[in-house]
């Protein structure tokens, strides 16, 4: 019977230490490997909720993490800024999904109906640079620069699922088919989402709105939407009061709409802009910060975004 125990324990011990520990930049990327790691590890995340990927200062135990895991995934250098000194120090595996072949990017100013482009290193442009509070340009994110908002694609969170798998296969061989099964499981739920959502964004073709911020043009690109502008505001900076008037014109312009924020900080200029206008104020979460991490998370993500963009287009 002790013969028996002591196998048992060396047994849940031996599985302990096998789990590779995957750690993310950012939530979504939590998300995919969850689906991916599912009934055999738990990813985790570095940024923690409501954190800009853009503006995070890493703290000694989130360099620490950095450090320690065995597979790293992150954006990219047009997102994740603060990453790429600390990941020199780092001598484990490393992805930064904006480069894996067969990834679509978009950058800025590009229009939904041309193709979208497969990287191309010489077209990325790295750092952002504050273009000012123009109506119509997000301060972070000017014309021609990287779209690093690459998780709102269905297809391109299939890509990033599909290296994971390899990656985490390589280093726990014996979990393999769990990893390979999850793959192939991950990919057909997100083709039924696809035919769910699909209808539904058809159906809010040509209904106006607007975003404070430029975070969900791979979802729209997918389905046949664009926001009618982006209202930018630097949180920093109250603009002045001809900004908010030409603001203030360009939703009196579009009637009945909607303008969406992303949580946790809906912009103070928010209800000064819409006061006494037929506009909706609500919320679209591009990172999914309160969403559960399990297998079917990333899905939640993209049918949270539709739920949030039928439900406010559909009440004007």
């Amino acid at each position: 019977m002790l013969r028996v125990f002591c196998f048992i324990t060396l047994f849940f011990v031996a599985s302990a230490q096998a789990e590779v520990r995957v750690l993310t930049s950012i939530k979504p990327l939590q998300l995919i490997a969850a689906a991916v790691q599912d009934g055999v590890g738990e990813p985790d995340v570095l940024l923690p909720p409501g954190a800009s990927p853009h503006h995070y200062a890493l703290r000694p135990s989130d360099v620490r993490r950095v450090r320690d895991a065995d597979l790293l995934y992150w954006i990219g250098p047009d997102m994740e800024g603060f990453l790429p000194r600390v990941l020199e120090s780092r001598d484990k595996p490393q992805v930064a999904v904006q480069n894996l072949p067969g990834i679509t990017l978009r950058h800025f100013g590009d229009s939904h109906d041309e193709h979208d482009h497969d990287h191309d290193h010489d077209e990325h442009d790295h750092g952002h640079e504050h273009a000012g509070d123009e109506l119509g340009h997000d301060h972070d994110h000017r014309p021609g620069s990287l779209d690093a908002h690459l998780w709102l694609a269905a297809d391109n969170a299939k890509v990033i699922a599909a290296r994971m798998a390899a990656d985490l296969a390589k280093l726990d061989a014996a979990n393999a088919d769990r990893y390979a099964a999850n793959l192939q499981a991950f990919e057909a739920r997100l083709e039924a989402l696809d035919g769910r959502i699909r209808p539904q964004m058809a159906a809010l073709q040509g209904k106006p709105y607007f975003v404070f911020h430029e975070a969900f043009d791979y979802f729209e690109a997918a389905y046949g939407l664009k926001h009618a502008g982006v209202f930018s505001v630097l949180t920093e900076v109250q603009p002045g009061a001809r900004h908010v008037a030409a603001m203030r014109k360009t939703l009196q312009q579009a009637g009945p709409s909607c303008v969406f924020s992303e949580p946790p900080l809906r912009p103070r200029l928010a209800e000064t802009l819409t006061a006494g206008l037929p506009v909706k104020l609500a919320e679209l979460d591009a990172l999914g910060g309160t969403l559960p991490v399990n297998a079917s998370g990333y899905e939640q993500l993209l049918e949270n975004l539709a739920a949030g963009l039928g439900q406010c287009l559909n009440s004007l």
